[in-house]
């Protein structure tokens, strides 16, 4: 016969002490949720200004212009404001409820009041700002003024 040797006796695994609350990670968890939504207490004491959301958006810089882009499904060209108060570019709106026939088991979409607001790095043409709303993205076209346009020198 062979000397079998005994194995060693398998402990219990020691506890761990039970992970500690983060509120901070908790806060970094809600604020990578998709753009436009809402954190869940948002409802509870409001937002500044009645805003409900802020829509995403795009800015696009060239020699001529910068373009704002932003993501509006669903609503309609006249619910939305664009105004300029200086080098600052103001749009808001409503995105409206759809009226619904039956019961509503999950609501994803955000809807109710919305304020995308940007200052622009230079100065800009007041005069021929134009803004095109076509398969749910609005598109703000604001030119820069000629000031701000490149010269371009010829080197002799």
């Amino acid at each position: 016969m062979t000397d079998i040797e005994p194995t060693p006796t398998s402990r219990p695994p020691t506890p761990t002490a039970p992970s500690r609350w983060d509120p901070f990670a908790e806060l970094e968890a809600w604020l990578g949720r998709g753009p436009g939504q809402r954190l869940p207490w948002a409802s509870l004491w409001g937002t500044p200004d009645g805003v409900d959301f802020t829509p995403a958006a795009d800015i696009e810089e060239t020699d001529k212009a910068w373009s704002i882009d932003l993501e509006l499904p669903g609503v309609d060209k006249d619910d939305i404001d664009v105004e300029t108060h200086g080098r600052t570019v103001v749009i808001r709106g409503e995105r409206k409820q759809k009226e619904r026939e039956g019961v509503v088991r999950q609501k994803r979409r955000v809807t109710g009041t919305f304020r995308y607001e940007v200052t622009l790095p230079g100065e800009i043409d007041l005069t021929a700002i134009e803004a095109k709303l076509d398969n749910g993205e609005l598109v703000v076209t604001v030119p820069k003024s000629e000031a701000e346009k490149p010269l371009k020198i010829k080197v002799s």
